[in-house]
């Protein structure tokens, strides 16, 4: 995608648009940012949430009509550098954890399943095989640490992910701020007993559950060796520092609602 998307910015194009999920429009905006390009995605992905947030319709056809009458937005994208040195920016969610060993699943075995189906399969999958982990979360704009055994430690853009778990329900797409949370560390009688009921009915978790900042940055550290994820997409191993990017680019999005 990177080279058609170069190709289509040399030839002066000003609005490029993407077909699939999270992970497409992460490749997208990564190849044309600084470019000065306005770009769109047609929800048709695993997850979509970062066009949930966008107030843009699931169905990719409904999604193509409000396209004609979208307008230009500036939201906030997250730079992830990860221990490696590498930088990746991403959309919606990413983190450590269980999460991340999923995700490994959700586009292996599990990649034919619908919608937030594949996620929570993914992650029953990966929770089988955890090992516990012991995150801190470091703040440099002045908040308290975050410190404690975690099932995962995500930093969100967008309200939800992984098939609209809305794990964040307070987080804007152009508020300047990501969200840290973590899910405590749970035993196989709640995981299965409260977290995959409610995921599946409610798509959300009980408060007693999760802990979260908002903040402007974040540096995530564990006590074993472990790799951070961005929209479902491996990007490199922890320590992992990340950083919102305010307005990096401009997006179609529907008349709605900032952030939601």
């Amino acid at each position: 995608m990177t080279s058609r998307v170069c190709a289509a910015i040399s030839a002066a194009r000003r609005v490029l648009i993407a077909m699939g999920g999270d992970g497409t429009l992460q490749c997208l905006v990564n190849a044309a940012q600084n470019s000065g390009v306005v770009v769109g995605i047609l929800p048709a992905g695993g997850g979509n949430d970062f066009a949930a947030a966008l107030g843009l319709p699931q169905n990719p056809a409904q999604a193509a009509a409000a396209m004609l009458s979208a307008r230009p937005r500036g939201v906030d994208l997250l730079r992830a550098r990860t221990a490696d040195g590498r930088e990746r920016l991403y959309v919606g969610g990413g983190g450590i954890g269980v999460d991340a060993d999923s995700a490994r699943y959700s586009i292996g075995p599990y990649a034919r399943f619908p919608g937030r189906l594949r996620y929570i399969a993914a992650a029953l999958r990966a929770f089988r095989e955890f090992e516990p982990l012991q995150v801190r979360a470091e703040f440099p704009d002045g908040h308290a640490a975050m410190e404690s055994p975690v099932l995962l430690a995500g930093v969100l853009n967008t309200p939800s992910y992984g098939a609209g778990l809305r794990l964040a329900p307070d987080a804007r797409i152009d508020d300047g701020l990501l969200t840290t949370l973590f899910v405590k560390d749970l035993s196989a009688a709640q995981v299965l007993g409260v977290v995959v009921p409610r995921l599946l009915t409610r798509g959300d978790l009980p408060n007693s559950y999760v802990t979260r900042v908002s903040a402007s940055r974040v540096r995530l550290t564990a006590d074993r060796a472990c790799l951070f994820h961005g929209d479902g997409e491996i990007l490199g191993p922890a320590p992992v520092e990340i950083a919102v990017v305010p307005r990096a680019i401009r997006v179609l999005a529907a008349d709605t609602p900032a952030g939601r």
